[in-house]
């Protein structure tokens, strides 16, 4: 879910063996430490303990950040990983013999929240198995971790976003199936590094759960316009910064590069996932208060001066590989600054994690892919701006 380690920082390797039985890494060692991941850090703690009014809206943004975006967050995570694991079977095959269904099975896999679902179709072209249309329906479904972001926070919004990318994965990728009718070709063989298996469950992962139940509890309860400040007689910053400091520790201590194993066990997955949003969250909450409070800049008014080039601003971040920047464009959108047009553009041209292992293993296909997903994102969120500009703001 990350980017993918540079050579500096490669002390694991998790290679992928593109074959019908192994299209993901299998095992990786892990490795204590990211040095870049420590400083980002302790930036945080160090401004969560500075003096007020600095120190103060600090730990007020991360507390925010952990009941009402993280403790969703991770409720989804587990859910959803837990049903994976308990209905799992060999989606690989299944695209192989699907023939004319590959396209609405790629598109459904890209649609699944998360970027497993698009990786697995990649590594499927790579193999041979499915077409370049699949390839694109799936870039073009996907909305990657941001979607686990936006179902937490606003489903409303997820239950046209989703929907409406998986549609449009289906019809532009019979598209350009018509269009290369042989597809693009295929590189000789490949390998990237992706998906280290962590393996057993780690007391880490056991213990980033007890904060996360009565934040949950506390956004929830917020849904319903229930203020709770304190719970069994603890106030709630308390949880949410232990919380915090865990998420911190998890994504400083991760060995994982693009994404989760889908062999690890769904709490191990939850930890690792949840704490990667969560940093970007708290970025983003700290960028938008430290601008307001400390700079008195009013982001809202300056988005709304260049509001007809937000849809485009938005999916050319969806161009960025990597889950994070797309993390970023839901979240500016959950907190009112850009328009539901611009979040629908990003979440048709982001293509998550899933763009790493497309680059390493097809090049060519990979930014043809990308840049044909830009079309359809172009076209919808210009509709809904000028169309339905209220929908969803």
């Amino acid at each position: 879910m990350t980017n993918i380690a540079r050579p500096n920082e490669a002390r694991v390797e998790a290679r992928v063996a593109v074959s019908d039985t192994a299209p993901l890494a299998k095992l990786a060692i892990q490795r204590p430490l990211r040095f870049k991941r420590a400083i980002i850090a302790l930036a945080f703690v160090a401004l969560a303990l500075a003096p007020a009014p600095l120190g103060a809206l600090t730990r007020e943004q991360m507390t925010d950040a952990f009941t009402q975006v993280s403790a969703f967050v991770a409720a989804t995570l587990l859910l959803f990983y837990g049903a994976e694991r308990v209905f799992r079977f060999s989606m690989g095959e299944t695209l192989k013999g699907a023939r004319w269904m590959q396209v609405p099975l790629a598109s459904l896999l890209g649609a699944t929240p998360g970027c497993g679902g698009a990786v697995i179709v990649i590594a499927a072209y790579s193999s041979g198995n499915v077409g370049f249309g699949a390839v694109v329906a799936t870039l073009t479904a996907t909305m990657g971790d941001a979607a686990f972001l936006l179902i937490a926070t606003r489903p409303d919004a997820a239950l046209v976003v989703l929907p409406l990318s998986f549609a449009t994965g289906i019809l532009f990728g019979w598209f350009v199936d018509v269009v290369h009718p042989n597809g693009v070709t295929r590189s000789a063989g490949s390998a990237c590094e992706l998906a280290p298996r962590i393996g057993r469950i780690r007391p880490r992962d056991i213990a980033y759960l007890v904060p996360l139940f009565p934040a949950l509890a506390v956004g929830v309860a917020q849904l319903a316009q229930i203020e709770l400040t304190t719970l069994f007689g603890i106030p709630i910053t308390v949880f949410a910064l232990i919380g915090t400091g865990m998420g911190l520790v998890i994504w400083v201590l991760s060995p994982v590069q693009a994404m989760t194993h889908p062999d690890d066990a769904p709490v191990t997955r939850m930890a690792e996932e949840t704490s990667f949003i969560s940093v970007w969250v708290i970025g983003a909450y700290l960028t938008y208060e430290y601008a307001a409070q400390f700079l008195g800049l009013d982001l809202a008014a300056l988005f709304s001066s260049i509001a007809p080039l937000l849809p485009l601003i938005a999916i050319l971040i969806g161009f960025i590989p990597g889950c994070g920047p797309q993390v970023l464009v839901t979240t500016l959108y959950i907190n009112g600054l850009i328009p539901f047009a611009a979040l629908l553009g990003n979440a048709i041209s982001n293509d998550g994690d899933a763009l790493f292992p497309a680059i390493a293993l097809e090049p060519r296909a990979a930014v043809l892919a990308t840049a044909y997903t830009a079309i359809p994102a172009l076209i919808l969120s210009y509709i809904v701006y000028y169309g339905f500009p209220n929908v969803l703001n």
